[in-house]
């Protein structure tokens, strides 16, 4: 379990996953708006399921080839994690270099409708990061594991397990917000389409939880954790 501190940390990076005409149609699209509640693909309000003759304008039906979703926390996150006396680690198959967490993306699937059709939200799918996380340790021996992150970008969400101490406290959790507001148009490394620029925010499910294990009031409900980066492997 590798430690962060408070000057190696500048931002964060979180990813989801994409390629081709879907990663560019996620970017210009689907997370234009300054929140998650309120951009075009994840309306709740105007949800349909898609009917059998609705077709996907673009669909990965295997995520496994690609590539990890990265974060590393802005620095108003680490003050208020210095100020819970926490120490932050990571679990599994997740790293930590030079202040960016690396979660590997494991599977999932992502089918785009677009903006046009009739089927809402027009993002469906989800992106697995099975065997990794983070951990938040307290003082007193109190450890946290945040772990098996699942991004639903319909919803702009991000879920997760949570254990306490070893023993699972909740799977599935809405644990992060994803905002587009601010996501940049598509880069392409190589073969991998890179998105970046979402915001990351904690979730009022996750901001309860915390506040309840540790004792605390200071974790904020959408408190920023930092900004998102997707890489994506295309082949």
């Amino acid at each position: 379990m590798n430690a962060f501190t408070r000057k190696n940390i500048t931002k964060t990076t979180l990813g989801l996953v994409a390629s081709g005409a879907l990663i560019f149609s996620l970017a210009a699209c689907s997370m234009d708006s300054g929140t998650s509640t309120d951009t075009s693909s994840s309306s709740s309000s105007t949800s349909s399921e898609p009917s059998a003759a609705s077709t996907p304008a673009a669909s990965i039906a295997d995520l496994s080839n690609g590539v990890d979703t990265q974060v590393a926390v802005d620095q108003s996150f680490v003050d208020a994690i210095t100020s819970l006396g926490l120490t932050p680690g990571v679990v599994g198959t997740a790293t930590f270099t030079d202040g960016t967490f690396a979660f590997p993306i494991t599977g999932g699937n992502v089918d785009y409708y677009g903006p046009d059709s009739d089927v809402r939200p027009y993002v469906q799918g989800e992106i697995d990061h099975d065997g990794s996380g983070l951990s938040l340790t307290s003082a007193d021996g109190t450890v946290v594991e945040l772990t098996d992150f699942r991004i639903d970008p319909g919803e702009s969400k991000l879920y997760g397990t949570v254990t306490a101490n070893g023993t699972v406290a909740a799977e599935d959790a809405y644990l992060f917000n994803l905002w587009g507001g601010t996501l940049k148009p598509i880069q392409m490394e190589g073969s991998n389409a890179v998105l970046e620029g979402t915001t990351v925010h904690i979730s009022p499910d996750a901001a309860s939880l915390l506040n309840q294990t540790f004792k605390t009031d200071a974790v904020q409900d959408e408190m920023l954790v930092g900004v998102a980066k997707i890489t994506a492997a295309t082949e």
